[in-house]
């Protein structure tokens, strides 16, 4: 991991450690890095944002360090981040960036690049990047007609991403009744737009009115409770949630109950297996995963890879063996044959379709999948040293292997530190909630204790 790229580009808060000024310097070296990848001339940049206060701010640096350097640049405005990824590829750009910080809270921002094929920046280019902005390496800044232009796009580019979106189900949706949560982020822009493409599906919208400060605010896919509360109590066949950037969807059942993302992966991994899509017969996850995940594909003869926590990882394992299908228990998912990252939008409608043709009530669909109680600890800690201290600590480990050992194969641990934030997490899985957080709460004392 580099020194400004965490597992899901450059993240912060504005202002206090990324500012106008870091976003400026990574418009220049990355325009610099495509024009010698690109080999001369000009490249070009497709260019996103999420609803935060702050995005105009960084958008505005970044554009103008990318036209000093001589790229051009795409403005899509408002867009979900997968749409940036689709449109960069769909108009040939040399790259894609967004500017956004996902589920997090509306003071933190990000930039995350994509390359011209719609995929994560490699971390080789990520690096040389890094060493440009990091070691103050003079980037040649270009005069005359040599500086760089932006194009504002009309609706055109995200009609084209949701007739997309719309070309990768055959059924109509007739009947459904469904709420959508757009957490007062991207998907503001666009789901209405999407789900009225289907005139017999009943839609209705909440959280689709940003003002800067409320995205991700007590609504999306990171607080569910007021979607449980809505779909259960207006009778709705399932209730769909994106987080900020529309990147991840999480689901609630007509009961009430939250479908997460392993379940998702689950229910519409056995249906491509079914029909004979299954590449390779495996799905791919990660090592969050549910252990209920784990025992469902072992009794449907389905392979399961976990790779470490990141979307990016769960592509990379995809696209190294051919599989078609994977993502993450937080709402990731990856339909391969469709796009190149995380899409909510599409694993919205993927799994709509599913519930269509399968005649079944979205509980019914994910009932193989059980969850077993999870429990998640997050353990502030100052820097990525000291994570790194306390993750070799062999007071730590031999302590991990005890409750492991107590767990009997009944259940999980998984303590890792995180790629994007001051935090070592550990999580536990048990056959009770009461079990599962009574690990979790020794560990985390052991944590802070070292």
């Amino acid at each position: 991991m580099g020194k400004l790229f965490g597992t899901d580009g450059i993240r912060g808060v504005v202002n206090d450690g990324l500012d106008a000024m870091l976003a400026y310097k990574v418009g220049m070296a990355a325009a610099h890095v495509m024009t010698q990848e690109k080999g001369g001339g000009q490249p070009r940049f497709a260019i996103g944002k999420d609803t935060r206060i702050s995005s105009d701010l960084l958008e505005g640096a970044l554009i103008a360090g990318l036209c000093s350097a001589g790229a051009d640049v795409l403005h899509l405005g408002v867009i979900p981040t997968p749409a940036v990824a689709w449109v960069t590829v769909d108009t040939g750009c040399d790259a894609g960036v967004v500017i956004s910080a996902s589920h997090n809270p509306f003071e933190h921002n990000g930039i995350k690049i994509f390359n011209g094929r719609g995929f994560k920046l490699s971390d080789e280019l990520e690096n040389r990047i890094e060493d440009i902005i990091l070691n103050d390496v003079a980037v040649p800044l270009k005069t005359g007609g040599d500086i760089g232009r932006v194009i504002y796009a009309d609706q055109q580019e995200s009609q084209d991403y949701i007739d997309h979106l719309v070309s990768t189900i055959s059924s109509d949706l007739a009947g459904l009744h469904i709420l959508v949560d757009c957490a007062n982020g991207a998907a503001s822009a666009t789901a209405a737009r999407l789900f009225d493409r289907f005139p017999d599906l009943h839609t209705d919208v909440i959280h689709a009115d940003p003002d800067g400060v409320n995205i991700n605010n007590g609504c999306g896919s990171t607080h569910l409770e007021q979607l449980k509360a809505m779909v259960k109590a207006g009778g709705y066949d399932l209730g769909i949630a994106f987080d900020g950037d529309a990147d991840r969807c999480l689901m609630v059942d007509e009961t009430g109950e939250e479908i997460d993302g392993d379940q998702v992966i689950a229910a519409c991994g056995l249906d491509l297996k079914e029909k004979g899509e299954l590449s390779g017969g495996a799905i791919v996850a990660t090592v969050m995963s549910n252990l209920g995940l784990h025992r469902f594909c072992q009794e449907h003869g389905v392979a399961l890879f976990c790779t470490s926590v990141g979307d990016r990882n769960v592509l990379e394992k995809m696209e190294e063996s051919g599989y078609v299908i994977g993502g993450e228990q937080s709402g990731h998912t990856i339909f391969r044959r469709y796009a190149t990252t995380g899409d909510g939008q599409l694993t919205a409608l993927q799994f709509l379709g599913l519930l269509c043709r399968s005649g079944k009530r979205a509980s019914q669909l994910v009932a193989g999948c059980r969850r077993y109680p999870q429990v998640l600890v997050n353990i502030p800690v100052a820097d990525k040293a000291k994570k790194e201290a306390i993750m070799a600590d062999a007071a730590l480990q031999a302590a991990i292997s005890q409750q492991e050992k107590a767990l009997a194969g009944n259940g999980r641990i998984l303590v890792r530190p995180s790629g994007t934030e001051a935090l070592i997490r550990v999580m536990v899985e048990a056959q009770t909630g009461d079990e599962a957080r009574a690990v979790a709460e020794f560990l985390a004392n052991v944590i802070k204790n070292s």
